[in-house]
């Protein structure tokens, strides 16, 4: 009778062990399947109608989203005082808000980038080909400068006055401040963009729910706070690209390659981090 209650006990302690796994080693990935990655260059895509407009629909969101912070910033130098007017916090609400609202627009068609970074830690990651990458930067850019155009037009002394929205190093600040607020600011906002897209993510977390839009809205919402006081906030090389062109002042152009180099190193070592750290891709590929 003892012998068999000590089977009993050894049969339990074998089918239910304390120690269960823990965060992703509890979960299965049954449901997902790596994807190929994209290929470097697709020609087929120049014949197809959803590749132009993905891009009509990247212009037209990087359009929209600098006619309205380019306007909240406006109306913010304009005031007497930050009390009279909707505050860094409220610059920071219209960059974050925009996106929020843009990428949940656009994410079904282009996927939402909105941002020449995003397009180019995404490409680097081999999530679209270098085709559609270059195609959606242009695009891209091609709409801030509209965007800012339009700003301009409704107020042309107020914009030419107060900046135009341009991004530059503030003063009290070195250009090396200004590079690594840059690298940090555009690090968050694309870790963020792989976080919150991420399609393993989705299969294996099921039972959370996750809109990749207020996410990413979120964290540029968030280094906005930070980096206002620093540049501006670029973190997105078309807005800047945009505001530069239609200002067209020497102040504008005097720190212009920092909002390219910043974040694009950003994009870069976020890419890096996701695939490697994250995801650890290479070594799955190794094992396979």
């Amino acid at each position: 009778m003892a012998e068999n209650k000590e089977e009993d006990v050894n049969l339990g302690a074998n089918k239910y062990r304390e120690t269960q796994p823990l965060g992703t080693a509890a979960q299965t990935d049954k449901d997902y399947k790596e994807p190929p990655p994209a290929p470097l260059f697709e020609p087929g895509e120049l014949s197809s109608w959803s590749f132009y407009r993905a891009g009509i629909a990247e212009f037209m969101a990087t359009f929209l989203f600098l006619y309205i912070t380019i306007l909240t910033v406006m109306g913010l130098k304009r005031s007497d005082s930050l009390c009279s007017s909707v505050g860094i916090q409220g610059v920071a609400w219209a960059f974050g808000g925009m996106i929020f609202a843009l990428v949940y627009c656009t994410a079904g068609i282009s996927g939402g980038h909105i941002n020449p970074a995003v397009t180019f830690g995404l490409f680097l990651a081999r999530k679209l080909s270098l085709t559609r990458a270059v195609f959606y930067i242009v695009m891209q850019c091609l709409g801030a400068i509209c965007g800012a155009g339009v700003v301009k037009g409704f107020m042309v002394g107020p914009y030419e006055r107060l900046n135009g929205g341009a991004n530059v190093v503030n003063p009290g600040y070195t250009k090396g401040d200004g590079l690594g607020a840059e690298i940090i600011g555009t690090f968050v906002l694309v870790y963020t963009v792989f976080s919150a897209t991420d399609a393993k993510r989705s299969a294996r977390d099921s039972h959370v729910p996750i809109l990749a839009p207020l996410p990413i809205g979120f964290a540029v919402f968030l280094v906005h706070l930070a980096t206002i006081p620093i540049t501006g906030t670029g973190i997105n090389p078309a807005r800047s690209l945009g505001a530069a062109i239609i200002y067209n002042k020497d102040e504008a152009w005097n720190d212009h390659w920092i909002f390219w180099v910043g974040p694009f190193i950003g994009a870069a070592l976020a890419a890096v981090y996701h695939q490697i750290i994250i995801r650890a891709i290479p070594f799955k590929s190794s094992r396979s």
